[in-house]
């Protein structure tokens, strides 16, 4: 996506760039390079609740990124400018 190898020029598309893919929906990599996306808190299913392969599990609750990882302004990475 960024058509180069240039470390810093690939972290900045990173920076711009949602994360979608098996882990994570709508995720994103902020200041500190921490990728941040919801989490989930699941239950496993009995087998009778069960309905089709790899039908394993209930959602209960989706926790936001923001409650889900350490706030961006409480960050001590040395690449957050606090200002």
């Amino acid at each position: 996506a960024a058509g180069t190898d240039d470390a810093a020029a690939v972290l900045a598309k990173m920076h711009e760039m949602p994360v979608n893919d098996v882990f994570a929906e709508n995720g994103r990599v902020r200041e500190d390079n921490m990728m941040v996306h919801d989490m989930y808190l699941v239950q496993v299913k009995t087998p009778e609740e069960s309905k089709y392969d790899w039908d394993y599990l209930n959602v209960l609750e989706t926790i936001p990124a923001e409650k889900a990882f350490r706030p961006l302004e409480q960050s001590k990475c040395p690449l957050v400018t606090k200002g």
